[in-house]
């Protein structure tokens, strides 16, 4: 069966020219394979598209309707083409990315237009949401999370570490005292986070591999950091979430880093996901380059931090 965009091809150039021999020499094809191409169109379409006589080729109706959506289809297809192969040269479409709601409000929102200043064919999608997202069933071109990433197809790149640090407010560690042991813990209001593994709001987990575990409680718990960053400022309780939560903070003075008798949790860090495939589409690549220069060795929610 001959290819059908190529017979379209060869129909559109007999018309152009005029004939099947001009045609061929345009198209480096013989008279009789256009002849072939043109006879596998009529046949595959029931229809007679020239009218042929000694001296000339004309239309038919039928043929005059094929040749309009031809050139429509042959278009099309060329803007794809291109379209294709532009991307490969530079960055542009749309870039779908998923981030973790606290992270992406600080830390990718305000870098993004600087980024699209220097990728202006690129549209970014900025989607916020804590949960695991599948990032192939939803659609993400790409994915920032916090975590240690289990073998997978799903490519990853590594942008930047995360620390925990335990935290308050001034006016809470001069109403309640500041604790120096963990065990103290149970005697305070502590803030906790939903959406924490393992244990939940209810227990806080200390050591490098999290196996000192002390039971806390307090007036609030919930499924985002802000949140609870706003209630530690407002004097409600100690914190335990990542720093680039309570950066800002910190640096100001609202709140102030409580040092224990164990070591906080090792976080895990911040990875890029993304699909896998011979060759990475440049809008994911020019963003996962621009976010790594951004945050740099030092990322910025680690810089001007006060000791504690």
């Amino acid at each position: 069966m001959l290819d059908r965009i190529t017979s379209m091809q060869v129909f559109v150039k007999v018309v152009a020219t005029g004939s099947f021999t001009a045609a061929g020499r345009a198209m480096c094809l013989s008279p009789t394979m256009i002849t072939k191409h043109i006879t596998a169109l009529e046949t595959r379409m029931g229809a007679t598209l020239f009218h042929r006589s000694t001296r000339k080729l004309s239309l038919t109706e039928a043929g005059r309707l094929f040749l309009e959506g031809s050139q429509k289809i042959l278009a099309d297809l060329d803007d794809v083409e291109q379209t294709v192969t532009a991307q490969r040269r530079e960055p542009r479409g749309r870039l779908r990315l998923n981030a973790p709601v606290s992270f992406a409000i600080r830390y990718v929102a305000p870098l993004l237009p600087e980024f699209s200043h220097r990728y202006p064919l690129v549209t970014v999608e900025l989607g916020l949401n804590d949960r695991a997202v599948d990032l192939i069933e939803e659609g993400w071109d790409l994915t920032l999370r916090i975590r240690h990433m289990a073998p997978s197809s799903l490519r990853t790149r590594r942008l930047a570490p995360i620390r925990c640090v335990v935290c308050a407010a001034p006016a809470y560690l001069a109403r309640m005292g500041t604790p120096t042991q963990v065990a103290e813990l149970s005697q305070h209001h502590c803030l906790g986070y939903t959406l924490g593994e393992p244990g939940g709001p209810t227990r806080w987990n200390f050591g490098p591999k999290g196996t000192v575990s002390v039971p806390v409680s307090g007036p609030l718990c919930a499924n985002n950091g802000d949140a609870l960053r706003e209630a530690a400022v407002a004097g409600q309780g100690l914190i335990y979430l990542p720093v680039f939560v309570v950066s800002k903070e910190l640096q100001n003075g609202q709140l102030c880093p409580v040092t224990l008798d164990e070591p906080l949790v090792e976080a895990p860090p911040l990875h890029a996901v993304y699909a896998p495939g011979q060759s990475t589409p440049l809008k994911v690549r020019a963003m996962i380059d621009y976010l790594l220069e951004c945050y740099g060795t030092t990322p910025p929610w680690e810089q001007n931090l006060p000791c504690g």
